[in-house]
């Protein structure tokens, strides 16, 4: 049997454990063109409440009943595609579920068992994301200040570690003491700003008294609105995530930005991986590359069984 975990309703927020439900279905078979994975490790995305949560958002909406869409790492069991064959591990979009029945374009790459994990990560959505956006958005160069929000997490801390590694200054904010401390310990910034104890448009024109030529923002909200007073003319924001918000019906009010980006002729763009897949390969390639020089390092936190996914 199958064990899959599926939306049983939707959110007005931020999803809890009730509004999914765990159901058993005998497991499928692959037809012509098909593999059969047993998935190993699922992942649990940021994104993932923008996909169950009202129309509107980039990628389609989950059906109510539907599988829970997810990354996933597995062993194939079973092929019927001349290009997989069984005992492969692979990574995919093969959703909350014990075995996933799937076409070949549903597979992302193909993964060794040992980066099943990072696969997820640092050497997935995560990690591909925080170099794409940095790099085709941010455009960072040597001798640059760039400012990342949520610099703990799992793009944050990978965003700020590449712009190190291409030579710039790097500033995180992040909320609470310990978080602070591994931005700077274990991720390299250069400074780390406790949004939760500091008042952020203080500490940044003490930090980034030039001004923040790139913002890597995955927040949006009240940080946002501190930070943007503090561009460097000819600045860029790579607009990456609003996790500070947790729903956008009815649309909340702000700051207008404007004025901020005319007279600093600043650019601010917004980044969805979905549209730079055509660069997964290459990106992944460069972030293994920087993980086997010790310049790339990342932090998991792994639940234990398929019953924790629904509080996850």
């Amino acid at each position: 049997m199958n064990r899959q975990v599926t939306l049983r309703s939707r959110p007005a927020g931020i999803a809890q454990a009730e509004h999914f439900e765990i159901r058993s279905v005998p497991v499928e078979r692959p037809a012509p063109g098909q593999i059969l994975v047993q998935n190993l490790y699922l992942s649990v995305e940021p994104a993932m409440r923008g996909w169950i949560a009202d129309a509107g958002n980039y990628g389609d909406q989950l059906p109510l009943g539907s599988v829970m869409r997810s990354l996933a790492s597995g062993r194939i069991i079973e092929s019927n595609h001349e290009h997989f064959r069984a005992g492969e591990y692979v990574t995919g979009w093969f959703g909350w579920q014990d075995f996933a029945c799937v076409a070949a374009d549903q597979v992302l790459q193909k993964t060794g068992e040992s980066e099943m994990r990072a696969s997820l990560g640092i050497l997935g959505i995560n990690g591909v994301t925080a170099y794409l956006a940095l790099t085709l958005v941010g455009q960072p160069r040597a001798g640059e200040t760039v400012l990342v929000s949520s610099a703990a997490g799992a793009v944050g801390s990978a965003a700020g570690q590449i712009a190190n590694i291409l030579g710039c200054r790097t500033v995180g904010i992040a909320g609470g003491a310990d978080k602070v401390r591994r931005c700077v310990e274990e991720f390299g910034f250069e400074a780390a700003i406790d949004y939760r104890g500091q008042d952020v448009a203080a500490a940044l024109e003490r930090l980034a008294p030039q001004g923040i030529d790139v913002y890597f923002d995955n927040v949006s909200g009240p940080i946002s609105d501190a930070a943007m007073p503090h561009l460097a003319p000819g600045g860029r924001v790579v607009v990456c995530g609003t996790a500070s918000l947790d729903r956008w019906t009815p649309w909340p009010d702000g700051p207008r930005v404007e004025r901020h980006l005319l007279v600093k002729r600043a650019r601010m763009e917004g980044f969805v991986i979905f549209d730079h897949m055509a660069r997964y390969a290459d990106a992944v390639a460069q972030l293994r590359e920087w993980i086997e020089q010790g310049l790339l390092t990342w932090r998991e936190d792994i639940l234990d069984g398929i019953v924790c996914c629904p509080d996850a």
